[in-house]
């Protein structure tokens, strides 16, 4: 890792937009981001608070008058463009961020990095400085496997901390916008890209990175918060010598190349000094026998030392992964009763159709839980939460038959056996975050339902080449596809005590944009076809809805200026969905991105 201070490279700062006095807030302390739920007002953490619950406080917006929403303002967000002289597989940058909002101040990223602080007093937007990271964008293409996305940047003592894809870290002045330190700590000549937003864990900066599809290992790495020096760096899968090497069986070092990365924002639990941080699918992603073994610590749940960034514990939900099943979502904190018992739990919503609760003290499953409508591959679960299907005597998992794609008889080229997966191999839910409401005790899911195919390629060793991709196969799906047609989704609610599904409401599209709820009894969400919806945090009937007129692929977040609670989401698909599954949404083909900052208010 490299850092450059402010005598470095500056990137370009937009300011002199009328920056005065009040623009100047206090500094964002660990004790404020520790206890971010004493100021409902603001969102000073990525997800929220640091647990991940994607609640708000605020019950200004309510059950009663929600329906009465209007536009209180938009803001073009800009960075539409592509990246790559291949522009038809990259033909635009969308929107995945959620904002931070301090004081009425919002805190915004483009996919390609551009951050914005924009002053919201008044219900009229102005912009306070912008600054340009300046990636280059003809490279780009050949280090992101899905797309050119940032999702956000965090706030930290007087600071602006914001990822860009080209696997820099920035720490900017929140005042004026200026470099404070910038880190190098992604390698893009290897394939590696930063997408998620950073997590601030005391007086440490805590990232992930993302390539799994290009062969890279994968890590999390802390840096110093005042001067973005690395304080650690661990690697989701173990080397020689280190608990869990043994689960990579073959004899030519997959574990080099194994994936496992690390591109979804972690939590952070300050009294058990723990992080815990979702991993990704192994690579090659659908040829699992490349691979023998169960692959540790891909497609899991680890905890690690805040402090030294050791792995305390792991909970792998999928071995010897054949479906690019990633564990990478969010960790959501949450201590309540469970079975009868006080837990501090952590749940999680994973790809392969299962959400999980775990004892986040010793990473024991409490219960899991299906949350998709249909799902084929796993024979269901047994009393430690593992896929009945799963054969821990074998180094290649079949699970249940013609759900993977294997060898078959190929010793080269394509395999003979295709998979048709339920879920599919987006998963039933995909990055977009959950929400938990402390007012219901509920879970909410943004899912994704039906099925598609995949394909596989025989790796060989020595097949591995820096900066492209490494698959061993692919998925596909069409409309028309007989056996699996089109996807659709679901917000569905899970009932935290019992792990029960108490509510579901059904939606034409898969949800690829993530939930907000509140206490004014709501739960917001962005579809991908462009309506933002409220719905009854209970019942999930909806309440209320404004169609924008673009696919949205960012979660909705809420703040309060001058005593005012707002809603505000940003508006532009972008990510995986137009590169590997729109051919089974087809009206989705259509809808271009708009990047646009949508506001709401009540009247």
């Amino acid at each position: 890792m490299k850092v450059k201070s402010t005598l470095g490279r500056l990137g370009l700062v937009l300011a002199g937009f009328g920056l005065a006095a009040s623009a100047i807030a206090g500094n964002v302390t660990t004790d404020r981001l520790v206890n971010s739920e004493k100021e409902p007002g603001n969102w000073l953490n990525h997800h929220g608070n640091l647990e991940a619950h994607r609640f708000s406080g605020l019950s200004q917006i309510n059950t009663d008058n929600v329906k009465d929403l209007k536009v209180a303002f938009t803001f073009a967000m800009g960075g539409t463009q592509g990246g790559g002289k291949e522009v038809i597989a990259f033909p635009f940058a969308g929107l995945e961020g959620t904002p931070t909002a301090e004081d009425g101040f919002l805190y915004l990223t483009t996919g390609w990095g551009v951050v914005t602080k924009l002053d919201t007093r008044g219900g009229v937007p102005r912009i306070v400085w912008q600054y340009d990271p300046a990636p280059d964008r003809d490279y780009a293409i050949t280090v992101a496997c899905c797309g050119i996305n940032n999702r956000g940047a965090v706030l930290a003592d007087n600071m602006v901390i914001s990822p860009v894809i080209d696997g820099r870290i920035l720490a900017l002045n929140k005042t004026d916008g200026t470099l404070v330190w910038e880190a190098q700590v992604a390698d893009p000549g290897n394939g590696e890209t930063i997408t998620g937003a950073p997590l601030i864990a005391g007086n440490k900066v805590v990232t992930g990175m993302a390539g799994a599809e290009f062969g890279v290992r994968g890590y999390l790495e802390a840096m110093d918060l005042k001067t973005g020096e690395q304080l650690w760096r661990t690697y989701t899968i173990p080397g020689p010598g280190e608990p869990g090497h043994e689960t990579w069986k073959d004899n030519y070092g997959a574990w080099k190349t194994g994936g496992g990365t690390t591109w979804v924002t972690g939590s952070y639990d300050p009294e058990l000094n723990i992080i815990v941080w979702g991993t990704a699918n192994p690579g090659p992603d659908w040829d699992s026998a490349y691979r023998p073994g169960d692959n540790l610590w891909t497609d899991s749940q680890i905890a690690v030392n805040a402090d030294t960034g050791e792995i305390v514990w792991g909970f792998q939900h999928t071995p010897n992964d054949p479906y690019d099943f990633d564990s990478i979502n969010e960790n959501t904190f949450v201590d309540t009763n469970i079975n009868g018992k006080f837990v501090r739990a952590v749940l999680h919503a994973n790809r392969n159709g299962y959400a999980y609760a775990l004892d986040r003290t010793n990473g024991k499953c409490l219960w899991a839980t299906q949350f998709v409508e249909e799902l084929n591959w796993s024979g269901g679960l047994d009393e430690n939460c593992k896929p009945k299907t799963y054969d821990p005597s074998v180094d290649v998992q079949t699970y249940v038959p013609g759900t993977a794609a294997l060898r078959g008889t190929a010793t080269e080229g394509r395999g003979t056996i295709e998979g048709t997966l339920k879920p599919g191999h987006m998963g039933g839910k995909n990055w977009p975050p959950t929400s938990y409401s402390p007012a219901t005790n509920l879970y909410y899911i943004p899912t994704i339902d039906g099925c598609n195919k995949a394909f596989n390629e025989v790796t060989v060793p020595g097949a591995h080449k820096p900066r492209q991709l490494f698959l061993g196969g692919a998925p596909y799906s069409t409309f028309e596809d007989p056996d699996c047609g089109r996807i659709w989704g679901s917000i569905t609610a899970i009932d935290v005590q019992t792990g029960k599904v108490v509510a579901k409401h059904s939606t034409k599209y898969p949800q690829l944009g993530g939930l907000l709820s509140t206490a004014g009894g709501l739960v917001f969400s962005g579809y991908a076809e462009g309506a933002v919806v409220a719905h009854d945090a209970t019942t999930l009937e909806e309440l209320w809805r404004f169609e924008t007129g673009s696919a949205i692929n960012a979660p909705p977040m809420t703040f309060e200026s001058d005593g005012k609670q707002y809603v505000a989401i940003e508006v532009g698909l972008g990510g995986a969905w137009p590169q590997w599954f729109v051919s089974a949404t087809p009206e989705l083909k259509s809808q271009v991105p708009s990047n646009v900052l949508y506001v709401f208010e009540l009247p």
